[in-house]
């Protein structure tokens, strides 16, 4: 039976990819920050859940990593995992505190991560990590259309970009495949959150379960010829800055730009 690792999987795009991958008799691993599985949100039973998994402290790797059995190697990772805090120039300004975490979230927890599993023989040839990035991510694609703000947010996802290609290069000797992807605009707490659902229906946002089917299908059919790669499985549909930039007519999937 296929195993695949979850990271962050209590909530959004994380909770949906669970039940996704459960459904499709996978073995699901899905980490918690709590001490036991949450008691809420209809996770299936089969789910085992990865205890007190926090992506800001120095243990993350190897907390995740002394969960399993190393003689087993898992089929895929996918790190799902994120923060986003609103920043401007202005009156609301940058928060230290704040940037610190996205950063740490999204770009310094997924290395030390990877650094354990790969040190603990559970990739192997054929394994894929997939990392849930954003087209926040790119700086081609930041426009004057969009304008500036939300620099750790963008920024941290751009630094996750070039720690996947960075991994990608470490690991393809081994026949680990990195995929780093912008899975959609989408309809989830966080981006309600930060004030962005007035966007959801103009952005073409989907929900956290449509954005899974399509990661579920992407994760399926990857082989080594894209790993390294930066790529929108959903295609164009919800970036707004694509078509200013890159044309008309663009093909889905869709390859990002750095």
């Amino acid at each position: 039976m296929s195993s695949v690792l979850i990271v962050g999987a209590t909530r959004g795009l994380g909770a949906s990819l669970v039940k996704k991958y459960a459904a499709a008799g996978w073995t699901v691993y899905g980490t918690t920050r709590s001490a036991e599985g949450p008691k809420d949100g209809d996770f299936p039973a089969s789910v085992k859940w990865v205890p007190s998994v926090d992506l800001t402290t120095k243990s993350v790797g190897t907390t995740i990593a002394g969960f399993f059995d190393r003689s087993k190697p898992l089929d895929a990772v996918i790190i799902s995992a994120g923060h986003f805090t609103t920043e401007d120039l202005d009156d609301k300004g940058p928060n230290w505190d704040e940037e610190v975490l996205m950063y740490t979230t999204s770009s310094i927890a997924p290395v030390f991560i990877v650094h354990a599993l790969h040190k603990a023989n559970l990739l192997s040839t054929g394994s894929k990590v997939v990392l849930v990035s954003s087209e926040s991510g790119s700086i081609t694609l930041r426009h004057e259309k969009e304008g500036g703000g939300n620099y750790a947010h963008h920024a941290s996802k751009a630094a996750l970009n070039m720690v996947g290609k960075l991994l990608s290069l470490d690991l393809k000797e081994q026949g680990v495949i990195i995929s780093i992807v912008h899975p959609g605009f989408m309809r989830t707490e966080m981006t309600k959150g930060v004030g962005f659902d007035q966007y959801w229906d103009d952005g073409g946002a989907v929900t956290p379960d449509e954005a899974a089917a399509t990661l579920f299908e992407w994760t399926d059919s990857l082989d080594i010829s894209k790993t390294g790669q930066y790529w929108a499985p959903r295609g164009p549909r919800d970036i707004g800055t694509a078509e200013p930039v890159l044309g008309q007519n663009l093909p889905t999937p869709l390859q990002l730009p750095w």
